[in-house]
């Protein structure tokens, strides 16, 4: 249980995170990417801090969530994977119980994707998906505007069904090479669109409460399906490659594309050659229209979601509420989005590429200094006792500590944390991340699994020389002592969160 606690006397602030999918740190406009525009996250990052180094403790969705609101790496709460089965979050203490038992009204929009004592203490939950939120949901919604069959066919994209809980679900329906199709849907009825409303209603009605808020406004893209509306996905030019949309030539090409297959983990090397019916990379190697067609409709989702984002913001400023609201913006992970030959995340075969580990950070409102960019090192699992930090809240007594580092100092101050490795793990890999190099070690897997990744070697990255990670140093007698000090960093990180501690 929660200690009892008391708002501060002071107005607190109002919490707004605002969450995707997927995204890609290098995909923004404050980023400098050739091809994508994100005028409302660029406005946000103008006005708090922009974070460069923020990475995920786990390139893949449900862990990297749960150690966001649960404040435990994934070796604390034994989730490594989506399908992970455990109890070991059963008693954690969520971050939106703490603010909730500070008085907050606490909901969250969108897909959220936790488990067990992470998704506890919401008062208004309205998800993406029917078992999270069995009663206000986008399916049952998109069903009652008669759109069922259109959003089916762009969910068949990826996974050549339906969604769940609708009338197409077991019903076989065309999939696309790479996921990517155009929408069938009308605009302001897709997933985002849904979320952004569902948001934008709660701040409305919040005008009208004497107390807080912490909401969650969560977009299930700019993950697969690649599903764009026509709209935004005609704002590329997907003819040939050539150096983006800001030069007006072609979409522009990452410099990892065409990486030699054999340099790729074995799980890469697999879809690469066809074995994955939807993702055919070995198709998109040879007609790289698919390739361009599928960056282009990752980069139209980045953009729709910026556009709801925006609208947002506006219903904050013409509420009232924006100048006493701290706004975060992130991601649970990224996305290759061409790099190395990939897309998607390719979540069970690495955890180690900048590409999926780094993720976007945005922190900006009151107690918060203007437009800043910092480099250093910090991690997704620092959002939970910032947050507390910003809004005055003290941290409870809680069984399993909090493993983060709060923020807040230095979003106040501007100075550093002092952090000088961080740490991310899944279940095949771990990486310990310095300001320079960068170490991915291979767990040993059970025999059921079907690749070997010890026999492939572990994954050693200069990222000063070499920033497309596409060279791997492992091994290499000229970086033996770096080498050896990031094995004795994650060595020391391991036998300081033992995986046999459990809340």
């Amino acid at each position: 249980m929660i200690p009892a606690m008391k708002p501060s006397q002071q107005s607190q602030p109002n919490i707004l995170i605002l969450f995707t999918d997927q995204h890609k740190a290098s995909v923004l406009g404050y980023e400098n990417h050739p091809d994508v525009r994100t005028p409302n996250l660029d406005k946000l990052a103008a006005r708090g801090t922009h974070f460069s180094r923020a990475y995920s403790q786990d390139a893949i969705c449900m862990p990297s969530r749960c150690s966001i609101f649960s404040g435990l790496y994934p070796r604390t709460s034994n989730i490594f994977n989506n399908e992970s089965d455990t109890s070991a979050l059963k008693n954690a203490v969520s971050m939106q119980s703490v603010f909730k038992n500070a008085g907050y009204v606490t909901a969250a929009f969108g897909k959220r994707h936790l488990h067990e004592g992470a998704d506890k203490g919401w008062d208004i939950v309205a998800s993406h998906h029917v078992k999270e939120s069995p009663n206000d949901n986008y399916v049952h919604w998109i069903g009652k505007q008669g759109y069922a069959h259109e959003y089916n066919m762009d969910w068949a994209a990826e996974f050549g069904r339906g969604a769940e809980q609708t009338s197409f679900h077991n019903e076989e329906l065309p999939f696309a090479f790479l996921s990517v199709r155009e929408s069938y849907l009308p605009k302001g009825m897709t997933m985002e669109g849904w979320t952004k409303s569902r948001t934008v209603e709660f701040l409305k009605q919040q005008t009208a409460s004497d107390r807080p808020f912490f909401c969650f406004s969560s977009y299930y893209r700019p993950h697969q399906p690649l599903t764009p509306l026509p709209e935004y996905y005609a704002r590329f030019d997907r003819s040939h490659w050539g150096k983006g949309r800001n030069a007006g030539d072609g979409i522009a090409m990452p410099p990892s594309l065409r990486q030699p297959v054999n340099e790729l983990p074995p799980l890469f090397q697999d879809q690469s050659s066809g074995t994955n019916r939807i993702w055919r990379f070995d198709l998109a190697r040879k007609y790289e229209q698919l390739y361009r067609d599928c960056l282009a409709a990752y980069y139209a989702l980045v953009e729709e979601i910026d556009d709801h984002i925006g609208e947002i913001l506006k219903t904050l400023e013409e509420t009232g509420q924006l100048e006493n609201t701290i706004i975060l913006y992130t991601s649970d992970h990224g996305d290759f989005v061409g790099a190395h030959g990939m897309a998607e995340k390719c979540a069970m075969g690495h955890n180690v590429y900048e590409d999926t580990l780094r993720v976007p950070l945005i922190v900006g409102g009151p107690k918060v200094i203007g437009k800043a960019t910092h480099d250093g090192l910090v991690e997704l699992i620092d959002i939970y006792p910032t947050l507390l930090e910003l809004a005055g809240i003290e941290i409870p007594t809680l069984e399993q500590p909090l493993q983060g580092q709060s923020l807040a100092h230095l979003l106040q101050t501007g100075e550093g944390t002092g952090k000088k490795y961080i740490v991310s793990e899944n279940r095949s890999q771990a990486t310990v991340i310095t300001d320079r190099y960068k170490l991915g070690v291979w767990k040993k897997l059970p025999e059921s699994d079907p690749f070997d990744y010890t026999s492939f070697g572990d994954m050693l990255f200069d990222r000063e020389e070499d920033p497309y990670e596409i060279h791997n140093r492992a091994g290499d007698p000229t970086l033996n002592d770096i080498e050896r000090h990031l094995r004795g960093l994650l060595e020391a990180w391991t036998k300081r969160f033992d995986a046999s501690s459990k809340p």
